[in-house]
C-alpha cells in the first residue's frame, strides 16, 4: 500500500489551502526586514511538491529544491517543466546533504522539522543548513504551534476539506486517538484522504505518519549543540504576528550563521 507521500499529486492538493503566494511574499519580506535585501538564490529543504521553491523561481530567484522521496523529486521537476519555471531537484537527506555551495535564503516550511525523529538527527539538520548558508543569508523554519499539542485543549487531529475543478478532497489529518508518546515525544498519526475525482470515481489514501513533536526549548537546545546558527526573529504566522499572540498557529524561526 502506498502512502500519502507516495503520491505527490494528492499531498499537494491536500496542502493547497496553504496560500503559497502570500507566504512567499512574507519570506521575501523578512529577507528584505533581516539580510537588507531579496535573496538571489533560495533552497527549499524537504521540499515535497516544491511549490515554494517553484514560486521563487517564477519571480526570477535561482532556486533548489531538496527531498528524500523519489516521486516527489519527480513530480516537482514535471511541475516546474510544466510551468517553464527553472529548478534545480535534488533527491537527498535533510541530515546529510552536500552540495558544494552556498544560498541566500534557505527555507524548511509545513513542519518538515517534524520528520526528524531524535535531538541528533535535528542538530545535524541544522548544521547541514548552517554549511549551505551565504554569510549573510537566512534560514527560516516553520513549525506547528505548542498549543497544538501542549495547550489547554490539544488538537491531536485536523480534518479539511479542498477542491481543485471538478475534483473534490477531504483531508483527516489524526485521529482523536493519535496520543504522543510523552518519553519519544513522537505521534503515529493516522491520515485519510479521501478524494472524488468527479464521474463517480472515489480513492482513499490512508497513511500512518510519525510525527515528532519538538518544543521552542528544544529547538533552542539544538540551535545551541549546533553552535552554527543564531535566532534572528521568532514570528507567529506569515507575518508580524507574535508567537504568543492568539491567533498566533505557527512558530517560524529566522536564523542567521552564528
Amino acid at each position: 500500500m502506498t502512502g500519502i507521500y507516495d503520491d505527490p499529486w494528492a499531498y499537494e492538493l491536500a496542502c493547497s489551502f496553504r496560500d503559497v503566494a502570500a507566504e512567499t511574499d512574507a519570506l521575501l519580506a523578512w529577507c528584505r526586514g533581516h539580510r537588507g535585501a531579496e535573496p538571489a538564490t533560495v533552497l527549499e529543504l524537504a521540499a515535497g511538491p516544491a511549490e515554494h521553491a517553484r514560486a521563487f523561481a517564477a519571480r526570477g530567484i535561482t532556486a533548489t529544491a531538496l527531498d528524500l522521496h523519489p516521486a516527489m523529486c519527480a513530480y516537482a521537476s514535471e511541475r516546474a517543466d510544466a510551468a517553464d519555471v527553472p529548478l534545480e531537484v535534488v533527491q537527498e537527506d535533510m541530515t546529510a546533504f552536500a552540495l558544494g555551495r552556498r544560498f541566500d535564503l534557505i527555507v524548511t516550511l509545513l513542519d518538515s522539522t517534524s520528520h526528524l525523529m531524535d535531538l541528533a538527527g535535528y542538530v545535524a539538520h541544522l548544521d547541514r543548513a548552517a554549511e549551505h548558508l551565504a554569510d549573510d543569508g537566512l534560514y527560516i523554519v516553520e513549525m506547528s504551534h505548542p498549543r497544538d499539542r501542549l495547550g489547554p485543549e490539544p488538537t491531536v487531529s485536523a480534518g479539511w476539506t479542498v477542491e481543485r475543478g471538478d475534483v473534490r478532497a477531504t483531508v483527516q489529518w489524526g485521529e482523536p486517538g493519535d496520543a504522543l508518546d510523552p518519553i519519544t515525544q513522537i505521534s503515529p498519526d493516522r491520515v485519510t484522504m479521501t478524494i472524488d475525482e468527479g464521474g463517480g470515481t472515489t480513492r482513499v489514501i490512508r497513511d500512518v505518519v510519525p510525527y515528532r513533536f519538538w518544543t521552542v526549548p528544544e529547538t533552542d537546545a539544538a540551535i545551541r549543540l549546533s553552535g552554527a546558527l543564531e535566532v534572528v526573529a521568532r514570528y507567529g504566522d506569515f507575518g508580524d504576528v507574535a508567537v504568543d499572540a492568539p491567533e498566533a498557529w505557527r512558530v517560524i524561526t529566522v536564523l542567521r550563521r552564528a
